[in-house]
C-alpha cells in the first residue's frame, strides 16, 4: 500500500514538473483561438517606425505609436499620434493571424489607400514588421 502511494505521489510530481517546464517554454504574449491554435496577442500599445524607402525614400522615418487590438484571430491598428500625413485615430493596419503568424495583413497608406503587404512577427511575439513592397516599411515593437 506505502508503494502504491509513493508511486503515484512520484507520478503527479513528475507530471507537475513536466507540465510547468512545457509552459514556461512558450510565449508569454500568446492566446488560444477556439480552434485551439496558440498565436501572438497583439493587444496592447507598439512603438512604431514607419521607415520609407525607393521612391517614398524624400519622405524619411517616421516614429509614431500604435494600438493594437483583437478579436479572436483578426486584429487593427490605430494610430495614437498624429503625423504629418495622418492624423491620430487613423487606422493603419489590419490584419489576420493563424498558427504560423501574419495569415494576410493590409496596410494604410494616405497617399494610395489600402494595400496588401507582408507581415512577419518575432518568435517572441514582441515585434511585427510590415512592408508594403512600394516603399513604406514599418516596424513595430511592443511598448
Amino acid at each position: 500500500m506505502v508503494k502504491k502511494i509513493l508511486l503515484v505521489l512520484i507520478f503527479f510530481i513528475s507530471l507537475m514538473t513536466r507540465v510547468s517546464a512545457i509552459h514556461g517554454q512558450s510565449p508569454k504574449e500568446t492566446v488560444i483561438l477556439p480552434s485551439g491554435e496558440v498565436v501572438c496577442d497583439l493587444n496592447g500599445e507598439w512603438n512604431a517606425l514607419h521607415s520609407h524607402y525607393g521612391p517614398m525614400q524624400w519622405v524619411g522615418d517616421i516614429k509614431s505609436m500604435v494600438k493594437i487590438t483583437m478579436q479572436v484571430n483578426k486584429f487593427v491598428g490605430t494610430s495614437l499620434i498624429a503625423t504629418g500625413y495622418s492624423p491620430a485615430g487613423t487606422e493603419k493596419v489590419r490584419g489576420e493571424l493563424d498558427k504560423d503568424g501574419i495569415k494576410n495583413i493590409r496596410y494604410y497608406r494616405p497617399d494610395i489607400d489600402w494595400q496588401d503587404a507582408k507581415g512577419e512577427i518575432s518568435k517572441d511575439c514582441n515585434k511585427i514588421v510590415i512592408d508594403d513592397g512600394q516603399g513604406v516599411k514599418t516596424i513595430l515593437e511592443r511598448k
